[in-house]
């Protein structure tokens, strides 16, 4: 009966990952880096600057297969994973939630009424926003990039790091940063 034991044991730890991310009851992921906010996307911009950090709205469905990829795969690569623990204020959408929320125009309105104005149609989509007065404008409008759909570490890591930089105001658009960091990461020749 041990040995039955033993490789029920050792079976079901392979089939759950020990880095497994938890899941609300929403059905979406929680890392322990998503920030728990009222959802105006204002007053998360503020308190991103407030801690030096730039907001990152991360969009995610119930069952979403590739937002699972980036929870259990992308993420949790440990430059990744600093990267958003140092410079990232991350807050979740649900791309058909009913939560309230409010954007940075001050238009109350449901997530998915959100996600239908601001174009969001894939899960998962990452909107990193620019520092800064934002003013009256709706959030896409302020969006210095936007990740539709899972990538991989590299790409998915480069990105951060140009926002970072705010490579968005230079002269090197991202696609030219992505491909020079490879070839210094020695991925590409």
């Amino acid at each position: 009966m041990r040995i039955i034991g033993f490789v029920f044991a050792a079976l079901l730890a392979i089939a759950v990952p020990a880095s497994a991310v938890e899941m609300g009851d929403d059905g979406l992921h929680k890392p322990t880096w998503l920030e728990d906010t009222f959802l105006d996307v204002r007053e998360d911009l503020a308190e991103a600057e407030a801690q030096g950090k730039r907001l990152l709205i991360i969009w995610e469905q119930r069952g979403c297969i590739y937002c699972n990829k980036m929870h259990n795969e992308i993420f949790p690569d440990p430059a990744i994973d600093a990267l958003i623990r140092e410079k990232f204020y991350v807050v979740q959408m649900n791309l058909f939630g009913d939560v309230e929320v409010t954007d940075l125009d001050g238009t109350v309105m449901s997530e998915r009424d959100m996600a239908g104005r601001w174009g969001v149609i894939f899960t998962p989509t990452m909107m990193f926003m620019r520092d800064g007065e934002a003013g009256q404008v709706m959030g896409t409008e302020f969006a210095a990039a936007t990740m539709p759909g899972a990538f991989g570490k590299y790409t998915t890591r480069h990105l951060m790091e140009w926002i970072v930089q705010k490579g968005y105001d230079g002269d090197e658009p991202f696609q030219k940063y992505h491909a020079r960091m490879l070839k210094e990461e020695g991925v590409i020749q």
